[in-house]
């Protein structure tokens, strides 16, 4: 039964793994939307350049992104220096630094299937909207959105995914501090990293695991209701 008993470090391993992923999200998902939609949208100067700028993170190892992350919102990079000394906000080495670094990482999978979402919906739909005399935010709010949730869930459920398991980005921008930045993917490999560490490695993966299947099984839930209430009730 020790097997399936939690050390302290642990539950504050995965404690923290859901808080970082949780507030990627919060964070990240409202600002995919908005891209998602100008990308989907509009074609303006740059278009191509945005697009390749947002899906960066894919193609970069992930250490990369860390390391300009630290160079970016470190202490004394310049972004970081602003926001430490005028809002006393800090990310390097910090929960913080693991959120947004976990944020960054999920935003294109989150940009993608929303995307892909907006584009399936008929402009002509908001157009009607806005003949009736809607505000566009308000069309948009009204028409677009709701047509485009189930690809906002997707991305969402995408996004979070891909924070619980953020790992080389981590550990580059925020390094691997107990209570503080050890996430569930650096509790593993740390254990890993140590002689008598292959039972903690196991349960680890399999807490993981089992957290990972619990949240697509929940989002699979929802999104059913969802579409039912989408579709006036009808499955």
């Amino acid at each position: 039964m020790d097997f399936f008993h939690l050390q302290p470090a642990e539950w504050q391993a995965l404690v923290l793994t859901l808080k970082v992923a949780a507030a990627a999200l919060f964070v990240a998902l409202p600002l995919a939307v908005l891209v998602a939609y100008l990308l989907a949208r509009y074609r303006f100067p740059g278009h191509g350049i945005v697009n390749a700028l947002v899906h960066m993170p894919l193609v970069l190892p992930p250490v990369v992104t860390g390391y300009l992350l630290l160079l970016a919102f470190g202490r004394k990079g310049p972004v970081g220096a602003f926001l430490s000394e005028t809002f006393g906000i800090s990310f390097a080495f910090n929960w913080t630094g693991a959120a947004l670094a976990a944020g960054v990482m999920a935003f294109p999978l989150m940009v993608r299937p929303i995307r892909i979402s907006f584009e399936a919906v008929d402009p002509k739909l908001e157009a009607a909207a806005k003949s009736l005399g809607a505000h566009r935010a308000v069309a948009f709010l009204t028409v677009t959105l709701p047509l485009a949730v189930p690809g906002i869930l997707g991305g969402a459920i995408l996004g979070f995914a891909k924070a619980m398991g953020e790992f080389g980005a981590t550990i580059t921008f925020v390094s691997n501090i107990p209570g503080e930045t050890r996430t569930l993917a650096l509790a593993l490999y740390t254990a890993t990293q140590t002689p008598s560490g292959d039972l903690a490695a196991f349960r680890l993966t399999l807490i993981a695991a089992v957290v990972a299947f619990a949240a697509l099984i929940a989002s699979e839930v929802f999104a059913r209701r969802l579409r039912g209430r989408i579709g006036g009730g009808h499955d």
